[in-house]
């Protein structure tokens, strides 16, 4: 009596690349996609400002225009990348998002959440608004690490994303106002 055949085992990975399934890589690479697409028409409704001599380089809507270019584009990469995988490997079933992964989406969502209604536009600079945002970030995104490692929250770990949090908010706030002219909240 002969064994019973064992199933064809799922090629690992390749470097760089995860366990995520070619189905849930095409599903998101059409949700980029879409996004993009979105992104581009509401940049190419704003107002041109035209009757008011505006810089063709500084006009609304050119910077998100070009993100939602980009968006789109970067999509399509994913699909063909999603798409190639699928047909090397028929054999891979959609895997679902760990309780987990869900719960690091849920704190991003929230996260951006409170940045975008909460801190931004309610007379705390922008600058600090972005420090808070990143550093707080860092320090919960980073929790389940340290908890999986044994290792508490340190005042090294604190000092880290404080001053990678202040390093940030100085950043976007100069390259948006001074690079891109945006003035913000």
């Amino acid at each position: 009596m002969t064994p019973p055949a064992a199933p064809p085992e799922t090629p690992a990975p390749a470097h760089g690349e995860s366990h995520v399934s070619p189905g849930s890589d095409l599903i998101a690479a059409f949700a980029w996609m879409v996004f993009g697409i979105a992104v581009l028409i509401a940049s190419l409704r704003m107002d041109r400002l035209e009757k008011q001599d505006i810089n063709p380089y500084t006009i609304p809507g050119l910077l998100p225009g070009l993100l939602g270019i980009v968006t789109i584009l970067l999509g399509f990469l994913l699909a063909l990348r999603s798409w190639r995988r699928r047909v090397a490997h028929p054999e891979q079933v959609m895997v679902r998002a760990s309780a987990a992964e869900k719960k690091r989406v849920l704190l991003v969502l929230a996260l951006c959440l409170v940045f975008g209604i909460g801190l931004v536009g309610h007379g705390l600079p922008f600058w600090a608004a972005a420090w808070i945002f990143v550093t707080v970030a860092i320090l919960s995104l980073q929790h389940s690490q340290r908890k999986a490692a044994g290792q508490g929250l340190t005042l090294r770990t604190v000092a880290k994303a404080l001053a990678i949090g202040l390093g940030a908010g100085l950043m976007i706030t100069l390259v948006f106002q001074e690079l891109f002219l945006v003035h913000l909240p």
